[in-house]
């Protein structure tokens, strides 16, 4: 009986944590500016300067909610879900040593952005069969963030 309490109570665990979009807390900066700048000028030409750096830390706070199951780090190892490192650009369930749904596997899919967007949005709707049952994004900005963030890994 403590087996399963323990099997189930890991169960609600991942569930909880892959399908939940946290409440962000607070957030403090500091804005060290030349005197006479507007600081609000000052914030917007350091997004405006790189937006894309931006977009990609935005991605990366948010895969925290996917690393309940999935590493993105280089040679990292698979967790209830692949390493995630490298991943666009790549076939469909093809991560070494990762034991894929029939589904995953024969879904012929390249994980381009599109197919990113459209499987993160629904993964049962996008492939069913699939075994990733939970951790959709419903916010399309954080999808988008959550994409560049893979994409900047695939790149390095």
């Amino acid at each position: 009986m403590t087996i399963v309490r323990t099997l189930a109570c890991l169960y609600v665990f991942m569930l909880a944590a892959c399908g939940a979009d946290p409440v962000p807390g607070p957030v403090e900066q500091i804005i060290v500016r030349e005197p006479g700048a507007a600081p609000v000028a000052i914030a917007a030409a350091a997004v405006a300067s790189n937006p894309a750096s931006a977009l990609i830390a935005e991605g990366q706070a948010a895969f925290a909610n996917c690393s309940a199951c999935h590493t993105a780090q280089k040679d990292g190892a698979n967790g209830a879900g692949p390493n995630l490192f490298g991943i666009v650009g790549k076939p469909a369930g093809r991560v070494v040593g990762f034991a894929y749904s029939d589904a995953l596997k024969a879904s012929g899919i390249s994980w381009t952005a599109a197919e990113l967007d459209a499987f993160i949005t629904d993964p049962s709707a996008k492939i069913p069969g699939t075994t990733m049952v939970t951790g959709a994004i419903d916010d399309s900005a954080k999808r988008q963030a959550v994409i560049a963030y893979l994409e900047s890994l695939t790149a390095n």
